[in-house]
């Protein structure tokens, strides 16, 4: 598909993924898409660290803000816009980067997924509602009668991947689990993995700082208007939206049931244990560690483009 690989800029979230992305964008005449399933809201710019409209207008930007709070969408929705990206990217004499920290985004791309049939938007509302009326447990007892293999390995909390495998079987007559067995075809393009993995001390301390830098950016705001939103609509409280690093605690510190420096604590906390996984997650499972698609690490902020990573990337 492309004559030269997509580049991929991964790592934990405050890793500065959009500072490199911006700077090789910029010498390569890169145009950045998105692959983070939060970014992709359009509510929420300030909490979820979207890149600003002076970096927009700087570089050209795609997939960021394009998706309704009241959208679930999936990894196999966005790969599929994604590639479709690429291609128009490819098309317009550019150079593609892929930037984000989503595995399971990534992972749909450069991997492919299970040929699932598009599930009804009847059928998701249908759980959705069914969901809201029996409660978590019971919903997900019922998953466990028509899909056991996905539900013992889903918490009854984890209420979007619980809603997806319920709405599978329920449109197409056969469980998730099986519907992974199937043989997937991956994508024919070729990537080169670029995966920013600071000192975890270092890594830390961004994450704290820039959730300092978001309050006084504004995010108090933006999650009120959106809980305003939610309350006007009656949005599902199960949408991915409102699992956003940081909005559960601001939107109880809103609520009058914890303070502001709890809520920064608790959102903190969050954030570091969020940064843990995903670094342990790309360590180990992100595409292109068998060789597929080659990548490298860098350290934030000691990471050098030079010759090297231009032949690297070629």
């Amino acid at each position: 598909m492309a004559e030269q690989p997509v580049i991929v800029v991964a790592g934990p979230t405050a890793s500065g993924k959009s500072g490199l992305a911006m700077d090789l964008a910029e010498r390569i005449e890169g145009t950045i898409i998105n692959a983070d399933s939060m970014q992709v809201y359009r509510d929420l710019r300030i909490l979820t660290a979207r890149p600003s409209q002076a970096d927009e207008d700087r570089v050209p930007h795609l997939l960021y803000g394009n998706r309704d709070a009241t959208e679930a969408g999936s990894a196999a929705d966005w790969a599929t816009a994604a590639h479709t990206a690429i291609q128009a990217v490819i098309d317009a004499g550019r150079r593609p980067l892929l930037v984000g920290g989503t595995g399971l985004y990534l992972k749909a791309l450069m991997e492919g997924l299970a040929p699932i049939p598009e599930v009804p938007g009847e059928i998701r509302q249908r759980a959705q509602d069914h969901r809201r009326e029996i409660g978590d447990v019971a919903f997900h007892n019922e998953l466990a009668t028509r899909d056991p293999e996905i539900a013992a390995r889903l918490h009854p909390g984890d209420s979007q991947r619980v809603l997806r495998a319920w709405e599978v079987v329920e449109a197409t007559g056969r469980p998730l689990s099986d519907w992974q067995a199937e043989p997937v075809a991956a994508p024919e393009m070729a990537f080169r993995v670029l995966v920013i993995e600071p000192p975890r001390d270092e890594l830390y301390r961004n994450c704290d700082s820039r959730f300092l830098d978001m309050i006084e950016a504004g995010a108090i705001d933006e999650v009120k208007a959106l809980a305003a939103r939610a309350d006007t609509e009656g949005l599902d409280p199960a949408l991915p939206i409102f699992k956003a690093l940081g909005y559960p605690p601001l939107a109880s510190y809103l609520a009058e049931e914890t303070t502001l420096d709890a809520a920064i604590i608790a959102a903190q906390q969050q954030t570091r244990n969020y940064a843990k996984r995903q670094t342990t997650w790309m360590r180990h499972q992100l595409p292109g560690e068998d060789g597929d698609h080659p990548r490298i690490s860098l350290l934030k902020y000691n990471y050098i483009i030079d010759d090297d990573l231009f032949a690297f990337m070629s």
